[in-house]
Formats: structure tokens, C-alpha cells, sequence
């Protein structure tokens, strides 16, 4: 093997270390590795981070984003390795300084997954019944489309919030029908949700490859798995989170995709009890080829955005944003 090996870090739960492995396929495809020596190639190594120790308390209570990427970010800081892989939506509004993102591979579904033994839909769910979710984004678009319905803390990796389901903690969940697929858990009864029904977390189903700045060989070749159509509706996506200053404190909610031509965006944000809600739409014509100017224009869309739902929202703004 002539290639000299590059070192992925993640976090160190099942679903990362799967997204590792997706983005360690990639990286090897594009170079003609062929599989036996891919392990060799692109050696993993992962991290126990923050958030991964403190299960009991929700993000908000103790500091949100950040706490799922601190750990592998000072690792690769470090030069401990060379690319790292996180979920689009775990990222922090800014990265730190000397890190890039270097690539945004294919976006895999980003539709919000309804989990129950009987995997019923939204609607079939007998009032009263028990939802169990940490996200306050959920809990709030649940507690504004289905008021009757119980909603109860769950936190935990897909395999622990599926065992907690399993004990009768709740009657049904929600999880990311982008890990369920990357996970290959088509065992689990689900029911994706369509974004009209609950809009999706900024990112969702968005992978981030992060890179030194300085690290050119690793740019080089992570650039070659980047995926135009998801980096367009990353840029929109993240635009959202930063000039809102969005942090697992807030209910906010946007996705982006291109039909029919156009490069569609909408994003909501919600009062914490979901009694007030704010949403809008913008779009613009989509490029055969998206180039570094139309990323721009996606991320002034964005910016244009929230600027209007912060309008809007007046008064409630405080509510949904609250200060540091």
C-alpha cells in the first residue's frame, strides 16, 4: 500500500463508529483501496466524550452542542488524527480554531423516525400514551401537534433508547431514520415522519469530516467524497443555527432539499411548550453544478431566514433563545 494511512477519529458509540466506517468506504473508493486493506489505510480510533459519560441530565442542563465533539476535536487538534467524522447536527455554531470542515458526503434521510412496538403512526397514537424524548425541538413539535400525548425524558444511544422502549419506559420514541439506516436496524418498527409532519433538526442525516487547516493531504483527498447537493443544504442548514445562535436549548427546526429545479429551505423555531410556533420558507433557483457562490447564496438564504423568524417570533424570541 503506497498511500500513507490517515488516522479517523470518532466518538465511541455504535452509530459513530458505523459513520466511520461509511466515511472510511468512501475515502477507500475514491482511492481504489481495495477492502482488506482499508482497515490499514484509515485506522480508527474513538473517544468516551462528554456527553457520552453524562446520560441523566438533557444537553440543555449541561452546556448542549459541544459536548459530543470536544473530546475528538482536541484528538485531532492534537495530531492523535488525521480526519475526524461527526453527525452534522452535534456541531457547535463555530468550529475551533485551526479545524475545517472538509467534506459533506451524501446526506442520508433526514426524516425524524416514530419508534413503537407497533409502529404506528403519529396520529395512532392513543392519547395518553407515553413519548419518551430529550430533544427539545421534539418536545415542543409534539407538545404542539399532539397536546394529549405524555412526553417523558429519554436519553441515550439507539441501542439504549430501544432497550428503554423495550422495558416499558415509554410507549414509543423518536430516533433518526438516518442512524436506524446506517445502523442496518430495519428490524426496528418505525414509522419515518414526513418533514411536513415534524420539520428535522438542522444537519440531520448530514455527516461533518473536519480536517486540520493546515493538513493539505488530507483536504486534498477529503474533497473528493464531497457531495454538492448536501454541502448546499448544509451551508443553508448551518446558517440557521449561527445566526440564530441555536444550542440543544432551543426548539429549532430547519431542512433543506432540491425539487423541480429549486433549492427549497424551511425552518421553524417553537416556544419550549410548543404553544407558539414561527416557520417560513425561502428558495432560489438550483445550480446544475453548485460552486463556492451558490454555497454563499444558500448561506445568505439561511441568514435571511432566521432574521425573518426572529421577527417574527417578537416577545417569544426570549423564550426560545434564552441568553447564555
Amino acid at each position: 500500500m503506497s498511500f500513507k494511512s490517515l488516522t479517523i477519529a470518532s466518538r465511541q458509540s455504535p452509530l459513530a463508529v458505523a459513520q466511520a466506517e461509511l466515511v472510511r468506504n468512501l475515502l477507500a473508493d475514491a482511492l481504489d483501496i481495495p477492502e482488506a486493506e482499508r482497515e490499514a489505510a484509515f485506522p480508527l480510533r474513538t473517544y468516551v466524550t462528554t456527553g457520552d459519560r453524562a446520560m441523566n441530565p438533557s444537553l440543555a442542563e449541561i452546556g448542549g452542542k459541544g459536548l459530543f465533539t470536544k473530546e475528538v476535536e482536541a484528538a485531532l487538534l492534537m495530531g492523535e488524527a488525521d480526519i475526524a467524522v461527526h453527525s452534522m447536527k452535534d456541531m457547535p455554531a463555530e468550529m475551533p480554531e485551526g479545524l475545517v470542515l472538509a467534506a459533506v458526503p451524501a446526506r442520508e434521510d433526514p426524516r425524524d423516525a416514530l419508534v413503537s412496538a407497533e409502529g404506528l403512526r403519529l396520529d395512532d397514537l392513543p392519547a395518553g400514551a407515553r413519548v419518551g424524548t430529550s430533544s427539545i425541538r421534539r418536545r415542543a413539535q409534539l407538545a404542539r401537534r399532539r397536546p394529549d400525548l405524555e412526553i417523558v425524558p429519554m436519553r441515550g444511544n439507539v441501542g439504549t433508547r430501544l432497550g428503554k422502549l423495550a422495558d416499558g419506559e415509554a410507549d414509543a420514541t423518536f430516533l433518526a431514520e438516518a442512524g436506524l439506516r446506517r445502523l442496518g436496524r430495519d428490524d426496528v418498527r418505525r414509522t419515518p415522519l414526513p418533514v411536513s409532519v415534524m420539520l428535522p433538526a438542522p444537519g440531520q442525516g448530514i455527516l461533518c469530516i473536519q480536517a486540520r487547516a493546515d493538513d493539505q493531504a488530507a483536504l486534498e483527498l477529503c474533497v473528493r467524497i464531497n457531495n454538492s447537493e448536501a454541502a448546499l443544504a448544509n451551508a443553508a442548514e448551518r446558517a440557521i443555527v449561527a445566526s440564530l445562535d441555536a444550542s440543544c436549548r432551543s426548539p429549532i427546526a430547519a431542512h433543506s432539499w432540491i425539487e423541480a429545479g429549486e433549492f427549497r429551505l424551511q425552518a421553524e423555531i417553537l416556544t419550549p411548550d410548543g404553544r407558539a410556533s414561527y416557520g417560513g420558507e425561502r428558495l432560489f433557483d438550483a445550480p446544475a453544478e453548485p460552486s463556492s457562490d451558490t454555497i454563499a447564496l444558500a448561506a445568505d438564504l439561511g441568514r435571511d431566514l432566521a432574521s425573518s423568524l426572529m421577527a417574527d417570533a417578537g416577545p417569544d424570541l426570549d423564550r426560545i433563545i434564552p441568553a447564555p
